[in-house]
């Protein structure tokens, strides 16, 4: 007894049994999940598979001014169902955390200003967002906003190049030739030097105290080189232009308006929380620092760069994280307006029509599985490379 006691008492003997009966129990919860599926897809006569994957779907899973996966109705399979619409959520997703950054960036910014009615108009901005769920704000932006607008024949036109009405926004659609090429290859290149330069920079700004103007610098980059690829080549890129036939425009690309509304309704709901983030990593810089900087002469877009934004990211990035990752996810709740997503096309109408509930409920958490983690990975790495190193 007293043996036993004593093994009891041990922290390492402690630890180590309560992980054992940890792993014992996850397996168990996991075998009996596995047992009882099993059992119940045997009683219902359901044989498990993804043969389904490639039988023929019969039905347009996106709208055809938005088909730019190219699905054929007559024979296309639900894994082109499934390609639709991974894509139409990452189109959803990527361009929404773009935007969102960008207006939660200034929207933050705003709330700290001095001025009593642009600190009073960004904090009503952050509360009203805050404060009203998402699926109201997407029912708001659809109803309330977009399907208000003009109808196709009284499209909103800008400069005969792009079309806003109720049910679309039609767009120019470059046309896939050689110039498509040569411009790919000169952002390529434009990239490739970006990336040495940016090296450079940074150790010229180490060794010399001497800052280098990145910024336009890379931007003319990657303006220059596609420009001169496309000169060199002899070739220019060809644009399709959507215009009004009948009651409908045709060609180009046709943004539709549940695509319109998701976008703003998570791009403003999500830069509400963003803002709070970036005020709360900009007040994490103590104002001595501030000081500092400007006794020893520096600018005050210099204060922000080098002072103020490295030592802010270090507190905004882990909670940026989550909120992309919420948005990202947020991106199911488009079935409630029609938008194309993955959750609607194929959790959906693939499901409802192929009843295999199992294999598709498992491909679309392994996809929201697969995207989350790529953005956690992406956000810890670019972490480590902003954190402030102690000397």
């Amino acid at each position: 007894m007293n043996q036993i006691a004593n093994l009891w008492y041990d922290k390492t003997f402690r630890r180590l049994l309560f992980q054992v009966l940890a792993v014992i129990g996850i397996a168990y919860f996991g075998y009996f999940v596995f047992d009882n599926t099993s059992t119940n897809l045997e009683r219902l006569n359901i044989q498990p598979g993804f043969e389904f994957m490639n039988e023929i779907a019969g039905f347009m899973p996106t709208t055809d001014g938005m088909n730019l996966t190219g699905f054929d109705l007559d024979s296309s399979t639900h894994k082109d169902v499934f390609i639709v619409g991974v894509f139409n959520t990452l189109l959803l997703a990527v361009v929404g955390i773009i935007l969102a950054t960008v207006l939660g960036f200034v929207m933050g910014i705003l709330r700290l200003s001095s001025n009593l009615i642009i600190s009073f108009v960004s904090s009503a901005y952050v509360e009203g967002m805050r404060n009203i769920p998402l699926l109201l704000w997407i029912l708001i932006w659809y109803f309330g906003v977009i399907l208000a607008g003009p109808g196709v024949r009284q499209s909103l036109n800008i400069f005969d190049t792009i079309f806003i009405n109720k049910r679309y926004i039609a767009l120019p659609q470059p046309l896939y030739t050689d110039a498509i090429t040569y411009a790919g290859a000169g952002v390529i290149l434009a990239l490739a030097l970006i990336f040495i330069l940016m090296k450079w920079a940074k150790k010229r700004l180490d060794n010399r105290g001497r800052d280098f103007p990145r910024f336009f610098t890379s931007l003319f980059l990657i303006l220059l080189l596609p420009y001169l690829f496309l000169t060199l080549s002899g070739n220019t890129i060809s644009w399709e232009f959507p215009h009004l036939k009948g009651f409908n425009y045709i060609n180009g690309i046709q943004l539709p308006a549940s695509y319109i509304a998701m976008l703003m309704a998570l791009v403003f709901y999500t830069g509400a929380y963003i803002a709070e983030v970036v005020r709360a990593g900009i007040l994490s810089v103590t104002s001595g620092q501030i000081d500092a900087a400007r006794s020893i002469g520096l600018k005050q877009s210099q204060i922000s760069r080098f002072v103020v934004i490295p030592q802010a990211l270090r507190v905004i990035i882990p909670p940026l994280t989550s909120q992309y990752l919420n948005l990202t996810k947020n991106t199911s709740l488009a079935i409630a307006i029609g938008y194309t997503d993955l959750v609607n096309v194929f959790t959906g109408i693939s499901l409802m029509q192929t009843g295999n509930a199992l294999e598709i409920i498992v491909l679309t958490m392994a996809f929201y599985a697969s995207v989350s983690l790529i953005i956690s990975m992406f956000m810890n790495w670019f972490n480590k490379k902003v954190a402030i190193v102690e000397r």
